[in-house]
Parts: C-alpha cells; sequence; structure tokens
C-alpha cells in the first residue's frame, strides 16, 4: 500500500529521528560500561566490540534484517519486500487505520535500526575477555538476522503472532532485554569460564568509565522509550517520566539492598541499579502511571541485586551480569505490564491486575516471554556451538592470548602507556 505522504507529521518526525540519536548513544554508553568493568588489559577489546556491533548491524539491518523484522510475511518472519531499504514509500505492514504512522517509513526503520544495534552489545558483556575477535563478528551476523529480527517480528510487528494475540512491550523489554539476557547466557555457557572465575577475584579497572557508561545509557533512553511513541503526544511524556522514575527508584532500592547485605553501598551497585531500573520500565514505559513506576523500579532494583550473585551458584561466567540484569529485568518489566498497566495513560493498552483487569494480560506476558527467553537462548547456543566447531572460527582465544589480555593479542594495542612499558596489566 502507497505511502501518503501528505500525512507526515513535521514534529513527530523530527521527534523520532532525535530519539533515533538518543538510542545509537546509548551503545557508545554500554561501550564505557563494559570497558570499565573489564581488566585493564581487554578494555580496548571490550569497548571494541560494541562501536563494531554499530557498523556490522548498521549494514546488516539495511540489508536484510529490517525487512525479515517489518515486512509483510508470515506471523513467524516478514518477507524480503523492504530489502535494502527498497519500496519505503510504501506503508510498514499493518500499521494502518488507528495504527497508522505519522512518520516517513524510513524514519520508522531507521529507528529500529537503532534498537537492533544495541541488543546484541549487550550481548557482549557475557562474553567480555575471552571471546575471540574472528568468532564475534559472524556471530552478530548470524544473530542479528536468525534471532533479533524474528522476535522483533513476533511482538514489534502487527503481522507478529504475540502482536495480534495483544502482547504489550512498549519499547523492548522482550524483543531487546529478555533476548540479549538469554543469549548472552547461552554464549557464556558455550564459551566457559574466564581462567581462574570464580577463585580469582576479577575486579573494575575503571568505576569513572563505568559510572559514564551508565549516565549515557540514562540520558539515550528517554530516546529508546519515550520514543518509542513515534510522537511527541501525552504517552511519550509520561514514558519519558516514567523512564525517570522507575530507574531513580532501581538505583535507591539497590543502594539499600548494598547497604543491608555488605554493609557499604557502592558506585558499581549505583551503576547496576541505573540499568536495572531502566531495563525494567522499557516494557511499561508507555502503559503505567507514576506508582506503577516506582513500583516496577522498587522490584527491579531488588530482584536483580538477588539475581547476580546467582552465577557463581549456576558456575556460569557471565562476565558483565547481563542475565542478571537484561534478562532478568526485562522479565520483571514485561510481567509488570500485566499488573500495573492503566488505559488512563495509554488507551491502547490494557488494565493490569492492580487497575481492575483480569489476569489474561499477564498469562499472555508470561507466554511471550518464556517464548522469546526459549528462542533466543536455544538458537543462540546453536549458532555459537556451530561457530565453535569450525576451525578458523574458534569462539574462545588460547590460553596464552587470554593471560597476555586481549588488548595487545588480538588488536596490537594497550589502553594506557604503562601497559606497554611493563608488558600488560593485570
Amino acid at each position: 500500500m502507497p505511502f501518503d505522504f501528505s500525512t507526515v507529521d513535521s514534529g513527530a518526525t523530527a521527534w523520532v529521528l532525535a530519539s533515533s540519536a538518543l538510542v545509537l548513544f546509548m551503545t557508545p554508553g554500554v561501550a564505557f560500561l563494559y570497558g570499565g568493568m573489564v581488566r585493564a588489559k581487554n578494555v580496548l577489546n571490550t569497548m571494541l566490540q560494541s562501536f563494531t556491533v554499530m557498523a556490522l548491524v548498521g549494514v546488516t539491518w539495511v540489508a536484510v534484517s529490517y525487512s525479515l523484522a517489518f515486512g509483510g510475511g508470515s506471523e513467524v518472519i516478514g518477507g524480503l519486500h523492504f530489502a535494502g531499504l527498497s519500496n519505503m514509500d510504501e506503508v510498514v505492514p499493518g500499521f494502518t487505520g488507528d495504527s497508522a504512522q505519522s512518520i516517513p517509513p524510513i524514519a520508522f526503520a531507521v529507528f529500529q535500526m537503532m534498537f537492533a544495534i544495541i541488543t546484541p552489545a549487550l550481548i557482549t558483556g557475557s562474553a567480555v575477555e575471552r571471546w575471540r575477535f574472528g568468532a564475534f563478528v559472524p556471530f552478530i551476523v548470524l544473530w542479528s538476522v536468525l534471532v533479533y529480527a524474528p522476535v522483533a517480528h513476533w511482538v514489534f510487528s502487527p503481522d507478529g503472532w504475540a502482536y495480534k494475540l495483544g502482547a504489550l512491550d512498549f519499547a523492548g523489554g522482550t524483543v531487546v532485554h529478555c533476548n540479549a539476557g538469554a543469549a548472552g547466557l547461552a554464549v557464556a555457557v558455550v564459551l566457559g569460564r574466564r581462567t581462574g572465575w570464580p577463585r580469582a577475584h576479577i575486579a573494575p579497572h575503571n568505576v569513572p568509565f563505568i559510572l559514564l557508561g551508565a549516565a549515557m545509557l540514562w540520558f539515550g533512553w528517554f530516546g529508546f522509550n519515550a520514543g518509542s511513541a513515534l510522537q511527541a503526544d501525552s504517552v511519550a511524556v509520561w514514558a519519558f517520566a516514567n523512564t525517570n522514575t522507575a530507574t531513580a527508584a532501581a538505583l535507591l532500592t539497590w543502594l539499600v539492598v548494598e547497604r543491608i547485605r555488605y554493609g557499604k553501598p557502592t558506585a558499581l551497585g549505583a551503576a547496576s541499579g541505573v540499568v536495572a531500573g531502566l531495563v525494567a520500565i522499557t516494557p511499561a514505559a508507555g502503559f503505567v502511571d507514576a506508582k506503577g513506576a516506582l513500583a516496577i523500579g522498587v522490584l527491579a532494583g531488588l530482584g536483580c541485586c538477588l539475581a547476580v550473585p546467582l552465577k557463581s551458584r549456576l558456575k556460569i561466567d557471565d562476565s558483565l551480569d547481563v542475565g542478571g540484569l537484561h534478562l532478568v529485568g526485562g522479565v520483571i518489566g514485561s510481567l509488570c505490564v500485566g499488573l500495573f498497566a492503566t488505559t488512563e495513560i495509554n488507551p491502547g493498552g490494557a488494565n493490569g491486575l492492580a487497575y481492575g483487569g483480569d489476569a489474561h494480560q499477564l498469562v499472555l506476558q508470561v507466554a511471550v516471554v518464556a517464548a522469546v527467553t526459549g528462542y533466543s537462548f536455544f538458537v543462540t547456543y546453536f549458532i555459537a556451538l556451530v561457530l565453535d566447531k569450525l576451525p578458523s572460527r574458534r569462539n574462545r582465544v588460547s590460553s596464552q592470548d587470554e593471560t597476555a589480555g586481549l588488548d595487545f593479542a588480538l588488536h596490537g594495542e594497550t589502553a594506557y602507556e604503562s601497559d606497554r612499558l611493563h608488558g600488560g596489566a593485570p
């Protein structure tokens, strides 16, 4: 169906383009967050992964992934009608009638591309300090096509089965965070543990980097959530306010839990609380009121803080807590839609249990979370396992390279002059 460009709202288009830039800014935020959390000898490799994802997915999305995610097709996957961003003068399938978009189709494709970029960037946190760059590159391309695109189609496209059933995910609690969290755990299982983990204490090398990355994420997340309204209306304003409210509540909750459990609140804990709150409010941002946002923030701060240490018990070296923060936070937020959503904020949503609704929406949220998480984990595990069986694509670096550090071993660089002088950093 041809798109009627006379209906384009210049204000909405400007808002979506600005939000797209904010969302892209989040991926360098991930780079700083993750870069600060690893040892000094691996900081460049860790940050380079995020920047490389921006390029790999930037090309893959244009070439094929956007069409698979939002092109017309079945309820499971789109077609290739929009491959190469062709036919951008046509309506995005399903967005008609009351759901008709007031922005050019190319603007929607660009906005969604930024989501497709940050999601695999989050996965890298589970595999830092031991992932071969030569295996990482094809993994990202394959994962973007085989995992991200189908899941985005299920949940975000009006043609997708989860969307048709009525599942609510305002900005990516399932598509981005449950998806990335499950995938990160799968990669961590295939790669195995870092040498010395968990016996050796592997501490962050630069906590200011961590705080900078968290701040960049907090700032960019306003585009992530409020931009998902696709216009500058009251829903976007509520999404903006709820994003800040839940994040603040999660940060404070995390610090309180740390104070009770360990006797001291930490800067790393504050940054983790920020991420937990941002993740959990994402699927609910445009569906809940301020009270719901506060509740989600508290639940995320508590739930994620308690979940992070479980990796040691499970013996899974999820290095930077992608599972504990993104999977658990995504699950909490997605299920809270079924509890705290209210049509007073978004008439296109539903009423959760706390606002007079029945259990139908909550059950639906549980089903979609389970489907996305299960699909992502098993397909990711298969992709990583296949790559690991190829002699030229072994996932893990050698023990010698791991000891020396990936910055110098894989890239011939060091982040700090003292590393070069002393032959590496711990």
